[in-house]
């Protein structure tokens, strides 16, 4: 039976409604159309107390769906009335996993509810690649009693020492290096290591953040060193009292299927940090690694901003708006993050 052009045009509008309305409203999704990264879709993680992982991430995401053509999926710890709550201990839409080529973690010390977590660790249990950033070492702090427990930061068992921080991206909480908001970093390449193709094109890094203690556990390969600095200035001299640790380091993990999934770490990642341009392309080139696409990191690729950015990490930088959602960064144009008044 041919069903007339108006029904055919209605039945594809309703379809089209539904479909919409599928989505969780707590999941940001920026749709990339061409690029390097065609076909590919990565999820990012944001929820922490402190550093802007709100910000960072969908700022991240926009580049790599605008200017490379990802999918990029960003899941936020939300409250109960979906409001962004920096840190909140609920992420929704993490079924998203399920399809995801690349998970980009940025969390503080989570315990999700079982369903939530039961996709996180569906992706570890596969081997799946992954990115981890700043609080990402020290991401969840769960209850001994807990079946989740041994993924909490400094769990002390022997099958899975010190959690995931330690055992998948290479390093737990091992404390501050560095006083923020009066102490930047630069970052430096290891010169072993300039040729490697995360490095490629990556100059001047610099980040506002303080550091972090760090000895990634081995086998790990150190791709820059962090030196704190005594002033919040690129320039500002180095603390000579407090030698380099590493900042930014690859891995890989095995996953319970056997597989090795790629890691790629980073101490730094605040939503100010991701100013710098030699730090930002870091972090870009680092995605492209860590989902297979090194041969397709260009020194000159595309790493601007998509629309309008504004990091409230760094002193001056003004207030999120309160009640902010997700919805509220969808599209290319609209402010990551919108500001109070």
């Amino acid at each position: 039976m041919k069903i007339p052009r108006p029904h055919l045009a209605i039945l594809f509008a309703t379809c089209a409604v539904l479909l919409t309305t599928a989505a969780p409203a707590e999941t940001l999704v920026y749709e990339g159309e061409s690029g390097a990264g065609t076909g590919k879709h990565l999820v990012f993680i944001a929820s922490d107390h402190e550093y802007r992982s709100e910000e960072t991430l969908p700022a991240l995401a926009r580049i790599l769906a605008k200017h490379h053509g990802f999918r990029c999926t960003v899941l936020f710890g939300v409250n109960d009335r979906g409001e962004i709550v920096p840190g909140n201990s609920n992420v929704p839409g993490m079924q998203a996993l399920k399809s995801a080529d690349l998970m980009v973690v940025f969390t503080r010390f989570q315990n999700w509810p079982d369903d939530q977590m039961q996709h996180f660790v569906d992706y570890l249990d596969r081997g799946g690649p992954i990115v981890g950033l700043r609080t990402a070492t020290h991401g969840f702090r769960i209850p001994n009693d807990s079946k989740w427990a041994k993924y909490s930061n400094g769990f002390g068992g022997e099958e899975y020492k010190d959690g995931w921080g330690r055992q998948v991206l290479g390093e737990k909480w091992a404390g501050h290096y560095g006083r923020n908001h009066r102490m930047s970093t630069r970052l430096d390449i290891v010169p072993a290591q300039k040729k490697h193709p995360i490095l490629r094109g990556v100059k001047e890094m610099w980040a506002q953040c303080g550091g972090y203690k760090a000895a990634p556990l081995q086998p790990s390969t150190v791709l820059a060193m962090a030196q704190p600095l005594q002033g919040m200035k690129p320039d500002s001299p180095a603390a000579e009292d407090m030698p380099a640790v590493p900042g930014a380091w690859i891995r890989t993990y095995t996953g319970k299927s056997g597989k090795k999934g790629r890691v790629f770490t980073s101490t730094y990642g605040a939503s100010n940090d991701i100013l710098s341009e030699g730090y930002r392309r870091l972090l870009i080139n680092g995605c492209f690694w860590a989902v297979g696409l090194e041969e397709k990191i260009m020194p000159d690729a595309e790493v601007d901003f998509v629309g309008p950015f504004n990091p409230t990490w760094g002193k001056g930088g003004g207030r999120r708006k309160p009640g902010t959602r997700p919805a509220d960064m969808a599209g290319w144009e609209s402010p990551i993050v919108p500001l109070a008044e």
